[in-house]
């Protein structure tokens, strides 16, 4: 999905410039451990060692770690350059890599200040939360689902929406504020802040063409927004910073709209209700309540309010009555990628999909389908459909 990289090195917009009450780190006054910043070193490693930053800041490990220590309790830190790149499945969409260096500082603010802000965030709040993947999402949906249907018995309806341009349209001011009401220790809510307050687009390189680049529309790129809007995708720390700037949606769906059955994964969320007249009521509030406290919108032509009974399309599986399917246009793109990709990179990214088909109930024809697939490229499968091997059949 990578495209020829190039070197290019250049500046967009200047940043933002700290507002009078944003809180310095004074040195002497931080506690950063150094425990904790080789524990999330630790943490940051395991899925990221064999990338180039990575590499190079482990060749002088321990030098590397107490200079970025020194740096962070001294108020000195700065981030350095990141990557930017063009992923094309789903649809065209820019990535931000951070460098190693910086990833490492945001699993520190994310280790300190992460579980203990998620514990106030509402069951149903799923994505980039420990054991709140998509198999838990979807399950608890139709847990709902089969609660409001009684057991499918019953009519009822739901209404699902997404955001318009979710990540680079996120306002930081409101994050900032979300930020200086949960976090008390200065230092931590400095770092907070400075993470969230950097604009990747002062330092960065290019690791896809222009021609990719302009793939992505110019309303969801970062590099087309304000200084004051948008996160980068593909970091730690932005993943933790959209979920608290839609904890308040969350929490007025729950305890103001007192909407029983809502879920929400990233920027998707549903209600259910029995009547279709209640949702488009808790549309219009939802609507209002966005404009007016997250300064987002709603997009309208993701919009959808209809029966239950003919399915919710949601992370990837349909739920109908009495089943869950993959979503056709997953199962579709699962067989494509085993008819293309290398040998060498077959077996994991089989595995990968037979265990993504093997999350819903009703798998087992989609199951078929894939192991076909990997069958004629000349690798076994197991009797159950779920695992294919290394060496050929």
């Amino acid at each position: 999905m990578m495209a020829t990289r190039t070197t290019t090195t250049r500046t967009t917009r200047a940043g933002q410039s700290p507002s009078a009450d944003t809180p310095a780190v004074a040195a002497g006054h931080a506690d950063f451990s150094f425990e904790a910043l080789v524990q999330a070193y630790l943490d940051c490693r395991r899925n990221k060692r064999s990338s180039r930053s990575a590499l190079a800041f482990e060749l002088n490990m321990e030098r590397n770690l107490m200079q970025l220590h020194t740096e962070l309790n001294a108020g000195t830190y700065q981030p350095g350059a990141s990557i930017c790149f063009v992923v094309t499945h789903p649809k065209p969409r820019e990535v931000w890599a951070a460098d190693f260096r910086d990833r490492i500082v945001h699993h520190l603010l994310y280790n300190h200040i992460g579980p203990r802000i998620e514990r106030s965030f509402i069951a149903d709040s799923c994505a980039c939360i420990t054991g709140r993947g998509t198999l838990y999402a979807v399950e608890r949906l139709e847990a709902k689902v089969r609660s409001i249907t009684h057991n499918w018995s019953r009519p009822a309806h739901y209404l699902k929406c997404d955001l318009a341009n979710f990540f680079v349209s996120i306002d930081k001011h409101v994050v900032t504020q979300q930020l200086q009401a949960r976090i008390t220790e200065p230092a931590w809510l400095a770092l907070a802040t400075q993470i969230l307050m950097h604009d990747p687009r002062e330092n960065y390189r290019e690791h896809s063409t222009h021609r990719l680049l302009n793939r992505v529309p110019q309303h969801k790129r970062l590099t087309a927004q304000p200084a004051h809007l948008g996160l980068p995708i593909g970091n730690l720390s932005s993943q933790f910073f959209a979920n608290l700037y839609l904890n308040d949606l969350d929490q007025f769906a729950k305890h103001t709209l007192r909407a029983k059955h809502y879920i929400r994964y990233v920027d998707d969320f549903i209600l259910l209700h029995e009547l279709p007249q209640q949702l488009t009521a808790w549309h219009a509030q939802i609507e209002a309540f966005l404009a007016e406290r997250l300064h987002a919108r709603l997009n309208p032509s993701k919009t959808i309010l209809q029966p239950i009974s003919r399915g919710i399309d949601f992370v990837g599986q349909v739920i109908k009555p009495w089943h869950r399917t993959t979503r056709r246009k997953t199962v579709a793109h699962a067989i494509k990628r085993i008819t293309t990709v290398p040998p060498s990179a077959l077996r994991e990214t089989a595995n990968s999909y037979f265990g993504l088909l093997t999350q819903a109930t009703h798998s087992h024809t989609d199951r078929s389908k894939l192991a076909k697939a990997v069958l004629l490229r000349g690798r076994s499968v197991n009797a159950g459909l779920t695992k294919t091997y290394q060496g050929a059949a």
